[in-house]
C-alpha cells in the first residue's frame, strides 16, 4: 500500500510546490526585465534630450550638438557594450553607436513605431533564459513642439539579464529543493504513520488465519479510525477464539462421553453375539458398523486434543526421528509386501515438537502404507534447506484426482474410490493440527508415475518473536479448521 500511496503524496506536494514556485519565478523575472527596461528607458530620454537640443541649435546648424550626441552614444556603447542610436522619422541615422548599426525592424518595427506615436516601449517580450538569441530593444521618442521629430533606440544584449534571472532563481530552486525534500520526509512519516497499524492487523491476521489464536494488536498509534479497527479486531480476535474454545471443549466432551456407553454397548452386541449362530452376517454389520463409531470418536478426541493442546518445541535430531519412525514402521511394511525406503539426509536438525512430529508422521506413513497396493514402494525423504527441513513421503498407490487434491487433510473426508478401506477420515486432519502446533505445516501432490506425495516442511530455527501482538512462540493454535 505504501508503494502506491507515497508517490501520489509526493506527487500531489510537487504539484503544489511547482504551482507555488513557477508564478514566483515568473515574478522575479518580469521584475529583473522590468528594472533593465526602465534603465534603458532613461538612457533613452537622456539621448532624447541631447537630440532634442541638437536640433534646436540653430548658430551651426547643431554640428556642434550632434558631434556630442555621437560622442555620447559611442562612449555609452563602449562603457555598457549597448547598441544605441537616434533616428530621423523616416529611418535614416542621425547619430548611431557603433557606426553602421541599424535599428531592429527599422523604421519598420514594433517599438520605433511605437516611438513615432509618441509613447515609450511599454514592455518588451520576457526574456528567459534559455532565450540566447534574444535582445532587448527600447525606444523613446524626441518632440519637439507637440511632434515627433526623431526616436532614440537601443538595443541591449541579454546575457546580463538573463544571468540576474538565473541568479535569483537560484534561491527559489534551493527553496523548493528544500520545502520537497521536507515534504518527502514528511510524505514518509506520515505513510508510515498511516500504514503501521494496518500492517500490525494484516500480521496479526495472519497469525489468526494460520492459527495462532491469541494473537492480538495493540490499540496504539496511526489514526483515531485505525486504533477503533485495532479495539474492534481484538474484540473479534477474542469471540472467534472463545467460540472455537467453544467447540473444541464441545467435540472433546461429547467424544469422552460417548466413549464408555459405546464401549459398554459393543461389550453387549458381543455378548449378544455368543447366542447367535457363527457367521451371521447382521451381527457381523451391527459389530463393525460399531467399532467404526468408536474410531471416529477416538479421532474426534484425538483432533480435538491437538488442537487444544500446547506444543513443547525445541531443536530436534529430524533425520534421525524420522529414521527411528521408518524402522518402526518396516516390519508392517514387509507383511503387506510393500518397500519402504529412506534417502535424503542422515543428520539434520530442526525447531519442531518430537512427539507431535512423530505422531505425525506415523500417521502420513500408516496412510501411504495403507494404499500402496502389494508389490508397490513408499519412500520416505529427508531434505535440508537453508531455512527449512522438507520431509516427503511419496507412495506409488492409485493417488487421488485433481478435484480431491484440494479436499485432502479435510475433516471426515475421504475419497470415493477408497471406502473400502478403514479408517474415520480425521487421520490427516490431526496431522495437520499436530504440525501447525508446532509451527510445522503439510502440503499434498500428485506423485507421478502414481500415488500421492506428502511434503511435511518442519522449521530449522526458533521463530522471531512478535512484538507487536502478544503471542508466545510457545503456544499457537493449528493451521487447518
Amino acid at each position: 500500500m505504501r508503494a502506491r500511496l507515497l508517490p501520489l503524496l509526493i506527487v500531489l506536494l510537487t504539484g503544489v510546490l511547482l504551482a507555488l514556485g513557477i508564478p514566483l519565478a515568473t515574478s522575479q523575472a518580469h521584475s529583473e526585465q522590468q528594472r533593465v527596461v526602465v534603465d534603458r528607458i532613461d538612457d533613452t530620454a537622456r539621448f532624447a534630450s541631447l537630440a532634442q537640443f541638437a536640433a534646436e541649435s540653430p548658430a551651426d546648424g547643431g554640428l556642434r550638438p550632434l558631434a556630442t550626441l555621437r560622442d555620447e552614444l559611442n562612449r555609452y556603447h563602449e562603457v555598457y557594450g549597448i547598441s544605441a542610436g537616434v533616428f530621423r522619422r523616416d529611418g535614416r541615422p542621425m547619430a548611431v553607436a557603433p557606426g553602421r548599426w541599424e535599428a531592429p525592424g527599422g523604421a519598420e518595427g514594433r517599438e520605433f513605431a511605437e516611438a513615432l506615436a509618441g509613447r515609450r516601449s511599454q514592455g518588451p517580450a520576457q526574456v528567459w533564459p534559455w532565450d540566447d538569441e534574444r535582445t532587448l530593444v527600447v525606444a523613446s521618442p524626441v518632440i519637439r513642439d507637440g511632434d515627433v521629430i526623431a526616436v532614440v533606440v537601443t538595443e541591449s544584449p541579454t546575457g546580463p539579464l538573463r544571468s540576474s534571472i538565473l541568479q535569483s532563481w537560484l534561491p527559489i530552486l534551493v527553496g523548493e529543493a528544500a520545502a520537497l525534500l521536507l515534504a518527502l520526509v514528511a510524505a514518509f512519516q506520515l505513510t508510515r504513520w498511516v500504514l503501521r497499524p494496518v500492517r500490525v492487523l494484516d500480521r496479526a491476521t495472519h497469525h489468526i488465519a494460520t492459527g495462532r489464536m491469541t494473537a492480538r494488536v495493540a490499540p496504539a498509534g496511526g489514526p483515531p479510525e485505525l486504533r477503533r479497527l485495532a479495539v474492534s479486531f481484538n474484540e473479534m480476535a477474542d469471540h472467534v477464539e472463545e467460540v472455537l474454545e467453544q467447540q473444541r471443549a464441545f467435540v472433546a466432551d461429547a467424544s469422552h462421553q460417548l466413549r464408555n456407553p459405546l464401549a459398554a454397548l459393543l461389550l453387549r452386541i458381543d455378548l449378544l453375539g455368543l447366542e447367535l449362530p457363527e457367521g451371521n452376517e447382521e451381527f457381523a454389520s451391527v459389530r463393525a458398523e460399531g467399532k467404526r463409531l468408536a474410531e471416529v470418536l477416538d479421532g474426534l478426541l484425538g483432533l480435538a486434543l491437538a488442537e487444544h493442546s500446547a506444543a513443547d518445541t525445541r531443536v530436534v535430531d529430524v533425520a534421525a526421528l524420522v529414521a527411528e519412525r521408518v524402522a518402526a514402521w518396516l516390519p508392517l511394511a514387509d507383511r503387506s509386501g510393500v518397500g519402504l525406503r529412506l534417502e535424503g539426509a542422515a543428520a539434520v536438525t530442526g525447531w519442531a515438537d518430537p512427539l507431535g512430529l512423530s505422531s505425525a508422521l506415523d500417521a502420513v506413513v500408516d496412510n501411504a502404507l495403507k494404499f500402496t497396493p502389494e508389490g508397490g514402494r513408499v519412500t520416505v525423504t529427508v531434505t535440508p534447506d537453508r531455512d527449512t527441513v522438507a520431509l516427503e513421503i511419496a507412495d506409488t498407490g492409485p493417488g487421488v484426482d485433481d478435484d480431491e487434491l484440494e479436499r485432502v487433510g479435510s475433516r471426515f473426508w475421504r475419497s470415493q474410490r477408497h471406502q473400502n478401506v478403514s479408517g474415520s477420515g480425521l487421520g490427516l486432519s490431526i496431522v495437520g493440527a499436530l504440525l501447525a502446533a508446532g509451527g510445522a505445516r503439510i502440503d499434498y501432490a500428485h506423485h507421478e508415475p502414481t500415488g500421492l506425495r506428502v511434503t511435511v516442511t518442519v522449521p530449522r530455527h526458533a521463530p522471531e518473536p512478535v512484538t507487536f501482538v502478544p503471542v508466545s512462540p510457545e503456544r499457537s493454535g493449528p493451521g487447518g479448521g
